[in-house]
């Protein structure tokens, strides 16, 4: 009985570590990654500006997971009629699979976007930021980040810190095609955010549609925006792997009898029929779920019960704990209806940060996250 778990980002390596100590000793678990470190994503906005954060939120998987056989490479496709997955240095069939390979930035086909705009997934996009960047702050130029979800919000804040610490007249901009920053959050949560980007010196345009970029201007329906330095967070798009697909995937995160998608990786609709934001917190708590329903439809395999009825699986329903977006310097975070922001917010949003990497065994990380937070 082989498990396998396609990714080791927050939904990936929250499955995993659950799997080794739910799933029978004669279960195979195999951990496939094409990084051998996991990423703390929600804080690499972080290393623009403070590159040292780097060690803070980056752990090796073999600290991370001791029992998986961990398998460095990248997931090509996924076979589900024949459980079998193309790896770049070979294949892997499994008998139950949890894709958990999260998303890619999406371009949308914008003419000279993805050429030139820069996304923000992985360790090297934020140094190639932090370079572009910092050339614009040589000039006293101008940045145009494209995108105001969390990932946008929070690129556009390192930013304009950035440039205040290093005493340049850099305008930066964040444009967003809907009618409000955070648009996919609750109201009162995109009016405090509005309020820190702008008193980050942030501009904000919204009802601002990208149509297309140049090597030195972002094109809009009715003008150009000049730029030094441009990053797009503009929206995201499913993994090469799944031919950039997310499917759709109901309460029980099933794609179909014999494998699950978690994370970003898929548009999940919960149990009670809710569109789950694609988020960390999402994707914790689905693994969560995924992990004691793996665990019971192998025991019903091994225990050679498959002539009965399969086990009854447990239903993801999502229940937003709040959220948190860091605008340089400041935070913004909501508990219910509470609008937090200042220390208050910061200090949430280090403990989300320090909670996850404790979580994952890393103790001293954490308290390095704290400390590159909190000051």
């Amino acid at each position: 009985m082989r498990v396998v778990v396609l990714g080791a980002g927050y939904a990936g390596l929250t499955l995993a570590r659950r799997l080794e100590s739910k799933l029978p000793q004669t279960a195979d678990l195999v951990v496939v990654d094409e990084a051998d470190q996991h990423l703390v994503q929600h804080e690499l906005h972080r290393v623009i500006r403070r590159p040292a954060v780097e060690g803070a939120i980056t752990v090796p998987l073999r600290d991370a997971l001791d029992r998986a056989t961990i398998r460095t490479a990248r997931v090509e496709s996924v076979d589900r009629d024949a459980r079998r997955v193309r790896l770049s240095d070979g294949t892997l069939e499994y008998d139950y699979a949890a894709v958990c390979l999260g998303a890619e930035t999406a371009f949308y086909d914008l003419p000279g976007v993805d050429e030139h705009g820069l996304p923000l997934k992985r360790l090297e996009h934020a140094h190639r930021i932090r370079e572009s960047f910092l050339d614009a702050c040589e000039a006293d130029g101008r940045a145009v980040v494209g995108g105001a979800g969390l990932s946008g919000v929070q690129v556009a804040g390192e930013l304009a810190a950035l440039a205040e610490e290093r005493g340049a007249d850099v305008d930066v901009t964040v444009l967003e095609r809907l009618d409000s920053v955070a648009p996919a959050f609750p109201e009162a949560f995109q009016s405090a955010v509005h309020d820190a980007l702008d008193a980050a010196g942030v501009t904000v345009r919204t009802n601002a549609r990208v149509t297309g970029a140049t090597a030195d201007a972002v094109e809009l329906d009715d003008r150009t925006v000049p730029y030094d330095a441009f990053v797009w967070t503009g929206g995201i798009r499913g993994p090469d792997a799944l031919g950039s697909d997310r499917p759709v995937v109901r309460g029980d995160l099933r794609l179909d009898d014999h494998a699950f998608a978690v994370g970003d990786v898929a548009r999940v609709v919960d149990a009670d029929g809710e569109a789950v934001p694609a988020s960390a917190a999402a994707a914790i708590r689905e693994a969560r779920t995924v992990a004691t329903n793996l665990d019971r439809l192998v025991r019903w395999e091994l225990d050679g019960d498959t002539d009965e009825f399969p086990p009854k699986l447990d239903p993801f329903r999502f229940d937003a704990p709040g959220w948190i977006a860091s605008v340089g310097d400041d935070a913004v975070a909501t508990v219910g209806p509470k609008v937090f922001t200042g220390a208050a917010a910061r200090t949430m949003k280090a403990t989300v940060g320090a909670g996850h990497l404790s979580s994952v065994g890393a103790i001293s990380r954490a308290a390095d996250l704290v400390r590159e937070e909190l000051g």
